[in-house]
């Protein structure tokens, strides 16, 4: 060959190159399906496993159809210096995506979150069980993280013996692969933003803890649902807090028994436990459920009253007295009544 035809076979073998090279990239960067419409295909939950490989990733992507080759993939991803940092989880794919997309998506964390409503009053053991019915998590994992104190005291500088009452009731949206620790935080988070400085400041001047407002709180609500009801029952454990007349909270009783059939006894009521408040004059050791923002804010701006009881109606709100006669009548003709009446 003579050196004057060189440049020519050059120029040549660089034209293949780079023919061959936007090729192989239109190869790796197309979309599986290609869509004459413009409509996307069906969306797939593709989940991929904690400590895959990227090589596995890519055979499971080839598998569920939403990449033409896992060997263009392999490519794309060693190419890109990417093959090494997937995130595990569960990812809304479908095969009218490109694969670099999809690999942005792997690499960025863009899982499926699972939204999931915690109610108002749920204790903590409610909470867990939750979760775990929702797939989102293991409820004695969930359990024992939320009673380790040193994990408590380390990431919310808390000397709790747990976290009952500082679980904040909201819907919550977390993926499958979240963390006990990491929902947790979560839910401590929430709690932190809700219950503000101008809501510290007013708990410290009605002389209470942050904890004593939780724990009060939420013995608001568990007794009562009703929206305009809470002030004033947090007016009567405030008043009777105040005379140091015992609570006599039922939810009190029940949270400090070791188990609970559903009916409260006479007996259950004259054990002493430290959640008895029948028994033992002021708050409980601590918040037996977690309390909603409602609830939170009336124990912190109660009702102006001189009411020290209250009793069911059976419709859902109930009956205030100031006076222990006013209370009598009020039972006999709401509860005595009502019991003649059923039986």
């Amino acid at each position: 060959m003579t050196r004057r035809w060189l440049p020519w076979v050059i120029i040549a073998s660089l034209s293949v190159l780079i023919l061959s090279g936007v090729l192989i990239m239109l190869w790796i960067t197309s979309p599986m399906i290609r869509s004459s419409t413009g409509a996307s295909p069906p969306i797939q939950i593709v989940e991929i496993p904690d400590g895959a490989s990227f090589r596995q990733v890519a055979a499971l992507l080839e598998y569920e159809r939403v990449i033409p080759s896992r060997l263009g993939f392999l490519l794309l991803g060693r190419l890109t210096l990417a093959d090494r940092h997937i995130i595990p989880g569960e990812y809304a794919l479908h095969g009218g995506m490109a694969p670099r997309d999809i690999l942005a998506k792997l690499l960025a964390g863009q899982v499926v979150l699972h939204p999931v409503t915690i109610p108002e009053g749920f204790t903590v053991a409610q909470i867990a069980a939750l979760l775990e019915e929702k797939g989102l998590t293991n409820a004695k994992e969930f359990l024992a993280r939320a009673q380790d104190r040193d994990f408590i005291i380390s990431a919310f500088h808390l000397d709790l013996p747990n976290l009952e009452g500082y679980l904040f009731p909201d819907t919550y949206h977390f993926s499958r692969h979240a963390k006990a620790k990491e929902m947790i935080t979560t839910m401590m988070d929430r709690f932190w933003q809700t219950f503000t400085p101008e809501w510290r400041a007013r708990a410290n001047d009605i002389h209470m803890t942050v904890h004593q407002v939780l724990t009060l709180a939420s013995v608001i609500e568990k007794e009562t649902g009703a929206d305009g009801e809470r002030e004033l029952i947090a007016s009567v454990f405030h008043n009777r807090l105040r005379k140091r007349i015992p609570l006599q909270s039922d939810p009190t009783v029940i949270y400090g028994m070791t188990s609970f059939d559903g009916n409260l006894r006479r007996g259950d009521l004259e054990k002493t436990t430290p959640y008895n408040t029948y028994r033992v004059v002021g708050l409980p050791p601590g918040p037996i459920a977690n309390p909603g923002a409602h609830a939170i804010r009336a124990t912190l701006y109660p009702a102006s009253t001189t009411f020290l009881y209250f009793v069911s109606k059976n419709n859902g709100t109930h009956q205030f007295s100031s006076t222990l006669a006013e209370h009598n009548l009020a039972v006999d003709r709401y509860q005595r009544r009502h019991s003649k009446r059923a039986s």
